[in-house]
């Protein structure tokens, strides 16, 4: 086998604290979804238990498998992680459901004595309203994208590997305000109508197209640090910054543009109705009821 290849295979590695962390994590939202499931089945479906640990999954994939090595030797590898941290990561967790199961798979005395009194907190119930605002989600999504990948900024990251860890944060913590508004995980409540999530959606891939765009079509080598690396299997650096704007252009493109064409779908689909007793068709002598329709409040990309 290539040693190249024998290196990268062997090359995972595990922090301690976000393998524990993530390992944490998914014990409580497990014990909480046991306990949601037993009385709100259909609620709290295994297809949320399934979407949020595969979650956690891609996320520890994301940042202890060979990607990260590599991420520093090719673009395009960068690339890859960047969209399992924003495009992949954030929509299974929300899908997930995970506020109940989380606060259901703590400790009875925490939730009660400690988040209790900080989920009530008036400033934090403001603040947690500002940031889930869609506009906000919206230009805290695109404005991180834009600014780290400028190439000054992107090159700090890729010098120092604490600002490597603050890039990652941001992208986590600006994709899980992205895709908050747009898969509205229960019991949480839209903002805006469904419909304008679809300009919200393609609003983002025209930015994403154009960032795509400018990787690809670069005539110079955006960062520089690439060219000082060892560069694997022959790729040049200008070919594999063209790859990794291909990637980021053709992957997100069809994440949002799937996104886009389930939200469409929802839309035009009949309201979900239930036929209800009416006294009325009795006294008329019918003999049935009418058919009444009432409004079925399911998540917005059918996962209730």
């Amino acid at each position: 086998m290539d040693p190249v290849v024998t290196a990268i295979l062997q090359s995972w590695a595990f922090p301690p604290w976000i393998t524990l962390s993530l390992l944490v994590t998914a014990g409580v939202y497990l014990r909480g979804w046991r306990r949601l499931h037993h009385g709100l089945p259909h609620r709290f479906g295994l297809r949320h238990l399934v979407a949020f640990q595969a979650g956690l999954f891609a996320l520890l994939f994301a940042l202890a498998s060979p990607l990260d090595v590599l991420a520093d030797l090719l673009l395009w590898v960068h690339m890859v992680q960047h969209l399992l941290l924003m495009m992949v990561v954030p929509p299974l967790l929300w899908l997930g459901a995970p506020l109940l199961p989380l606060l259901r798979g703590l400790p009875r005395g925490i939730v009660k004595h400690r988040l209790g009194t900080l989920l009530t907190w008036p400033f934090l119930q403001r603040l947690g309203r500002l940031l889930t605002h869609p506009a906000v989600c919206w230009l805290a999504f695109v404005g991180t994208t834009i600014a780290w990948h400028m190439p000054r900024l992107y090159e700090l990251a890729l010098r120092s590997q604490s600002w490597h860890e603050v890039q990652h944060a941001c992208f986590l913590s600006t994709a899980l305000l992205f895709w908050w508004p747009v898969i509205q995980p229960w019991p949480s409540r839209p903002r805006w109508p469904r419909w304008a999530m679809i300009l919200y959606l393609l609003g983002a891939d025209l930015q994403n197209t154009a960032l795509s765009a400018f990787l690809i079509f670069s005539e110079r080598i955006l960062y520089p640090a690439y060219a000082r690396v060892p560069r694997l299997w022959g790729v040049s650096v200008l070919n594999d910054q063209a790859a990794g704007g291909t990637i980021m252009w053709v992957c997100g493109s069809v994440i949002f543009l799937v996104t886009v064409g389930i939200l469409v779908i929802r839309l035009l689909a009949p309201t979900p109705a239930r036929t209800v007793d009416s006294m009325s068709s009795l006294r008329t002598g019918t003999g049935r009821a009418p058919a009444v329709t009432l409004p079925d409040r399911t998540s917005p990309l059918g996962l209730p």
